[in-house]
């Protein structure tokens, strides 16, 4: 399905912060380019809002992070990283990234949701019911099927890592690493 995208279009973006980066570190072991990935899904129509949902640690070691999604022009939400008394943790902005574009919907004509969590589906199909485009923006491979199918429009970061990543291969942005030693290609016995 081809979708519409004019320039007189307002946009919210709601990026699932946490689903953005484990899928990044995991496929790639590099890190998000948020800015490029606010700026090819805005696609050159008007940003209403871009919010980040993100989370917060004891050592507080997100906090420059947090000031560079600011300085890009993206509002983040903050909630502290939930331990309990086994050890578990649970850091979870699911409900409060859905409610948040439930309650911008009426003023936006795209809404897109920067995650692969197939529990979005739901709130796919209400934002489309209530007539908003909705377009996804993820890692494909690490995706639900289901979100993809279900979205209007599907932008698969895979397709272009180099693009949307920070550190991965020739067109990611390097930040003082230094060059990995050779791997011994030999066969392991």
């Amino acid at each position: 399905m081809s979708v519409i995208k004019h320039k007189n279009q307002r946009v919210g973006i709601f990026i699932d912060t946490q689903n953005l980066y484990h899928s990044a570190k995991n496929l790639y072991g590099a890190r998000v380019n948020f800015d490029q990935v606010v700026k090819d899904g805005l696609a050159e129509r008007l940003l209403t809002r871009a919010v980040a949902y993100v989370i917060t640690t004891e050592s507080g070691e997100e906090k420059s992070f947090f000031e560079a999604l600011g300085k890009m022009g993206i509002e983040t939400k903050t909630k502290n990283l939930q331990i309990f008394s086994g050890g578990a943790k649970k850091a979870d902005w699911d409900v409060g990234l859905a409610v948040d574009a439930i309650k911008l919907a009426p003023k936006l004509d795209a809404i897109i949701l920067v995650t692969g969590d197939g529990d979005f589906v739901p709130l796919v199909e209400y934002l489309q019911n209530v007539g908003c485009q909705v377009e996804v923006m993820s890692f494909g491979k690490s995706s639900s099927a289901k979100l993809i199918e279900t979205c209007d429009d599907f932008i698969d970061l895979d397709e272009n890592p180099a693009q949307y990543l920070i550190g991965h291969g020739n067109g990611g942005v390097k930040r003082n690493r230094r060059p990995r030693e050779p791997r011994d290609s030999s066969p392991r016995k």
